[in-house]
C-alpha cells in the first residue's frame, strides 16, 4: 500500500490537489477575470455612452447605466453621414488588401521555407530590415510616387502596396511553413508534383490557422486605418468610416451620443470576427514557429 501510495504523484493525491492546486487555479482564473475586465470596459462604456441623451453624458458625478435608453442615437449616427456609402468603400479597401496579402505573403514566404536558393537567408534577412522603417520615413516618397502615376483621390495607394508583401506577415507564414514536415513536399514532388502545385494544394490547405491569423490582422488594420486613407483619399464620396466619424465633429461641437453610435457600429465587426474566429486565430499564434 505504501509503494503504491509513493508511486501516485504529489500533484495527484487529493490532499495536495485542495490546499495547492485550487488556490492557484483560483488566482490563475482570478487574475484573467480582472484583466478581461479591465480591456473590456473601455467598450462597455463606448456602447452605454451611445444610450445615453446628450444631457446625461455630461453629467457629474457620470452614470454607468443609462437612466433613459436612446436608441434614436444610432438611427441619427446612420443618417447624418452617408454610412453605408462609407461601409462599401471600407469592405472594397478591406477585401481587396486581404486577398492580396494573402496570395502575396503566402507565395514569398514560401519561396523563403520551402525552396533552396543561393542566397535565401540573405534576402530574408533584408526583407525583415524593411521592418526597421516606419511609414512616416517612406510616406512622403509613396505620396510622390502615387501623384505621379495619378493615383491620388482612388483606392490603388491604400491596396495595390498589399499583393507585394508585407514583411511582418511574410516572417509569420515562413515561420509556420517551417514547421510543416517537408516529406509531404517531397513525396508530392515524387508523383510529379509542381512546386506551385505542391504550393496551392498541400501547404495552403495546411496552414488555414496561420492565413486567418493574417486575415484577422489585416482586417483590424485596414478596418481601423485612418491616416492612409486621410492621405491619399481627397474626395468625400470615397471616404471610410474611420474618416466618416470626423463628420460628427464640427468648429463649435461635437455630437457625442452620435459619435459613440457610430463608433459602435463600426467597432462591432471586428469583435464579431474575432469572437468567430478567435480558435483559429489563437491556434494560429501558438503554433507560428515551434518546430
Amino acid at each position: 500500500m505504501a509503494t503504491g501510495a509513493r508511486a501516485i504523484p504529489r500533484r495527484w493525491q487529493r490532499g495536495h490537489f485542495w490546499r495547492v492546486e485550487v488556490p492557484q487555479q483560483l488566482l490563475k482564473h482570478l487574475g484573467l477575470i480582472l484583466v478581461g475586465v479591465l480591456f473590456f470596459f473601455p467598450f462597455a462604456w463606448l456602447v452605454l455612452t451611445s444610450l445615453k441623451s446628450v444631457q446625461e453624458i455630461f453629467l457629474f458625478p457620470p452614470t454607468i447605466l443609462p437612466q433613459k435608453v436612446v436608441w434614436s442615437n444610432y438611427a441619427k449616427a446612420v443618417t447624418a453621414i452617408p454610412f453605408l456609402q462609407y461601409f462599401e468603400n471600407t469592405m472594397t479597401i478591406t477585401i481587396g488588401k486581404i486577398v492580396g496579402s494573402v496570395l502575396s505573403c503566402s507565395l514569398v514566404a514560401y519561396g523563403f521555407s520551402r525552396i533552396e536558393w543561393p542566397g535565401r537567408e540573405t534576402v530574408f534577412v533584408l526583407v525583415l530590415a524593411t521592418m526597421m522603417l516606419p511609414f512616416q520615413v517612406t510616406m512622403i516618397p509613396l505620396y510622390i510616387i502615387f501623384d505621379r502615376i495619378h493615383w491620388i483621390g482612388t483606392y490603388y495607394p491604400l491596396i495595390i502596396p498589399s499583393w507585394f508583401a508585407s514583411a511582418y506577415f511574410v516572417f509569420m507564414l515562413r515561420q509556420f511553413f517551417r514547421t510543416i514536415p517537408t516529406e509531404l513536399s517531397e513525396a508530392a514532388r515524387i508523383d510529379g508534383c509542381s512546386e506551385p502545385r505542391i504550393y496551392w494544394q498541400i501547404i495552403l490547405p495546411l496552414a488555414q490557422p496561420a492565413l486567418a491569423t493574417l486575415v484577422l490582422f489585416q482586417f483590424m488594420w485596414t478596418w481601423n486605418d485612418f491616416f492612409g486613407p486621410l492621405l491619399y483619399l481627397n474626395d468625400p464620396r470615397n471616404w471610410t468610416l474611420a474618416l466618416g466619424l470626423l463628420q460628427f465633429r464640427s468648429s463649435h461641437a461635437v455630437a457625442w451620443e452620435q459619435l459613440m453610435a457610430a463608433s459602435t457600429l463600426v467597432t462591432l465587426p471586428s469583435v464579431i470576427i474575432y469572437f468567430f474566429g478567435q480558435k483559429t486565430f489563437i491556434q494560429g499564434i501558438t503554433t507560428t514557429g515551434f518546430k
